[in-house]
């Protein structure tokens, strides 16, 4: 069993040959945190680890410095991790430890996305009783430890035992103390079209946060905290990974205090939540997966890019190859009929182009943003037979057919909302702000989730529909639902969510042949709560090959290449204006889950050609970009960010392929190298450019190489003179590395 029980020492060790984490009943009954880190020896005590008496906060003496749970009132000024008001309305807990049990497998979180095991030896669960004996308030800790990651994932469930009604206004999925504050605390922030930027600063005393109370995780930070030692790399050094399965309010936080240690603790915001807990009543709290690395910020990745995309992604998508897509919305925006989106979807299937998706426009009376959200059926002007008779028009065509929906949404001009205009999220008597000309409907009430399962039920089942691309285009203001009684509107934002997740359920387990991507903006809402539902989400609204160097890179620090939509569009550029070339916009794209956003019938026959060639290397490819060990080489947020470089390894370590790119061209550069990692040093692999060339970089790294050398000495960056000047800004070139 990886959980191991020490009586004596009243110890709790849970381990596997990567981490473990030791926690401790203490002399006053509280649950003290000794260790998280590197795996430690089984079969010993650690009690001795506790230590001696603790003086820096306490009114107490002896009050235990490292706490596991900690709670307001019993001289522990630090963030608590559990706030609960009592009936006499006090704040003040103690919770002491009252048992645990020591389970096979992994219990799902009822109502919430969560890790998960196919087989019960996968993992161990621990979960240990907490009690306040005055209030008769339980913490019931959960702890599964997975034997083959270096991840514990953690949640909680807060009783009411009581006789009276409590309500929680603080209930954290995790808290950690850490002995020492020498940390560098990473977080990756942006906003609507620069998302998941690697944002770096050093634990210094004091509360240092990141949040979102938008009622999603949010395009500003990810929930999501590194910490990393001063000198940790990517393939050297601790680090501590905080994610969030979650895709609503959060707050990740690390407080340092005056002695010089640091307490972190993640989970749904307080401000704005409240839940009323009646006797008997209890909540659950999103799962919070920790990940401990010995091995520098890489090895971090790995375990949630391994665990995310094989037990937190499920149902019949979580292993197959992705398609790629050509998305209608660049190409045509709302300017469309039949006839053109057959021809869009003719042109793209001679390009080998898997799924054709018709984004926004398509339902209502929708020509601009406006109007129609809500009214989920076909507008008959653009499409006469429907969408049953597009969807059987485009696979006619050679090519599976995908659709896009946005069904949190409602517009004001809408047959929904005048007729259920209490639907719509607001005060009442107070006027809604309106954003992009739409409201947000109340998926806290269970009649609206059932009317969207209801209708978006009837087109997922009327057409041959392949893949929905899930929109949400704005985030919450006066919060408000008005089936809610007045002391429970601190629990809206969470019911939405909930709502939400439920929706989803139902139409993922109805449709599970149907690839579900999410989106919010963008990459607004890209969060491990709906990667449990939908495997994949669009990254950014912004597919500029150079802007998206920095967001494909911070984003996959924890999320899989698998989850990341990646496309290439055409130019200028639709957000920036920036022309790049077409090989460039694909290098990037390539790493994640390939697509389009264009009119192909509007290229010229060169890009046509071009187009296709990326095409046929993608599916060649596939296997190895989407699940394939990525490896991040030389970072757009290292020195001016000029150059950037990652590579994706297959999993026997015999295929790799390399992509570096320059941004601005540099006159009169010097040698330039480029290591790799990863590689098995005993092979040698065969090296080749792609596109095909013969330039001096092409020539010189062309050819037999061994993994020890591309590892140590690395690959030849060199050009002459000539092709420095030829070659401009923008450039990328890529490197394929099969073994003989």
């Amino acid at each position: 069993m990886p959980i191991e029980w020490d009586a004596e020492g009243r110890v709790l060790h849970l381990r596997n040959d990567r981490i473990s984490c030791l926690l401790r009943i203490q002399e006053d009954g509280s649950l003290g945190h000794l260790y998280f880190g590197r795996s430690l020896a089984p079969a010993r005590s650690y009690a001795h680890l506790s230590g001696g008496e603790f003086r820096g906060f306490g009114n107490r003496l002896g009050e235990p410095g490292r706490l596991e749970y900690p709670v307001p009132g019993g001289g522990d000024y630090r963030v608590p991790a559990l706030v609960v008001e009592q009936p006499d309305g006090s704040a003040a807990l103690r919770l002491e430890y009252a048992g645990h049990e020591i389970t096979r497998g992994k219990p799902e979180i009822p109502g919430l996305p969560a890790t998960y095991v196919e087989a019960d030896g996968e993992a161990d669960t621990l979960e240990v009783t907490l009690r306040d004996e005055v209030g008769g308030v339980e913490a019931h800790l959960l702890y599964t430890v997975f034997a083959d990651h270096a991840a514990i994932a953690r949640s909680a469930r807060i009783v009411n035992r009581g006789d009276g009604v409590v309500r929680v206004r603080t209930a954290m999925s995790a808290s950690l103390d850490l002995g020492d504050a020498d940390w560098v605390m990473d977080q990756l922030s942006g906003t609507w079209a620069r998302e998941r930027h690697v944002v770096s600063r050093r634990l210094v005393p004091g509360r240092q946060s990141i949040s979102s109370r938008r009622g999603s995780s949010g395009h500003e930070h990810n929930p999501f905290l590194l910490l990393r030692r001063t000198s940790t790399t990517e393939e050297h050094g601790e680090a501590l990974g905080f994610s969030l399965v979650y895709s609503g309010n959060f707050l990740a936080e690390a407080e340092v205090d005056p002695f010089g240690s640091a307490r972190v603790r993640i989970g749904i915001h307080p401000e704005e939540f409240t839940w009323t807990l009646e006797p008997g009543a209890e909540f659950a709290t999103p799962e919070a997966v920790l990940v401990y690395s010995d091995a520098g910020i890489g090895a971090l990745s790995d375990t949630y890019h391994r665990l995310y995309r094989e037990r937190l992604a499920r149902g019949p998508w979580r292993d197959r190859p992705r398609p790629v897509l050509l998305n209608s919305w660049e190409g045509a925006y709302f300017d469309f009929d039949e006839e053109r989106l057959v021809q869009m979807a003719t042109a793209a299937a001679a390009l080998g182009i898997e799924l054709f998706v018709l984004d926004d426009g398509w339902f209502g009376h929708r020509d601009a943003d406006t109007s129609s959200l809500g009214d989920w059926f076909a507008d008959r002007r653009k499409l006469p037979d429907g969408i049953a008779g597009l969807a059987r028009r485009v696979e006619a065509a050679g090519i599976r057919f995908g659709l896009w929906i946005e069904p949190e949404m409602v517009s004001r001009d809408s047959d929904l909302f005048r007729a259920h205009p209490d639907w719509a999220v607001g005060v009442p008597g107070r006027p809604r702000t309106e954003g992009r000309n739409q409201y947000v409907l109340d998926l806290s009430r269970p009649d609206v989730v059932e009317h969207l399962d209801a209708v978006l039920s009837k087109v997922l089942s009327g057409a041959p529909v392949s893949y929905v691309k899930w929109d949400m285009n704005r985030v919450i203001t006066e919060p408000y639902s008005v089936a809610l009684p007045p002391e429970r509107q601190g629990e809206f934002f969470h019911r939405y969510i909930l709502g939400v997740y439920e929706l989803y359920r139902r139409l993922t387990t109805r449709f599970p042949e149907i690839l579900f991507e999410s989106c919010a903006g963008g990459g607004g809402r890209f969060d491990p709560g709906l990667l449990a539902f939908a495997p994949q989400a669009w990254t950014s609204d912004d597919t500029d090959a150079v802007e998206r160097l920095p967001i494909q890179w911070g984003t996959s620090i924890a999320y899989p290449l698998s989850a990341i939509a990646a496309h290439v569009s055409a130019v200028p550029n639709h957000q920036v204006g920036r022309v790049t070339p077409l090989s460039t916009r694909a290098a990037v794209a390539f790493f994640g889950v390939f697509g389009y956003e264009l009119d192909p019938t509007a290229l010229p026959d060169a890009e046509r050609d071009e187009v296709a060639r990326q095409v046929g290397f993608y599916v060649a490819h596939r296997e190895l970009f989407q699940r394939g060990r990525f490896v991040r080489l030389v970072g757009p947020f290292d020195g001016d960010g000029n150059e950037t470089a990652w590579m994706v390894v297959s999993p026997e370590r015999r295929s790799a392929v390399v992509g570096h790119y320059r941004v601005l061209n540099r006159p009169s550069p010097g040698p330039a190298r480029l290591r790799l990692r990863g590689l098995d040093p005993a092979i040698t692999y065969d090296v080749a450019a792609w596109p095909a060339s013969d330039d001096t970089v092409a020539r010189l790294n062309r050819g037999p190489r061994g993994g020890d050398e591309l590892m140590a000495a690395g690959l030849l960056l060199d050009a002459t003179r000539g092709e420095v000047t030829a070659r401009g800004d923008f450039q990328a070139r890529l490197f394929v590395l099969e073994a003989r």
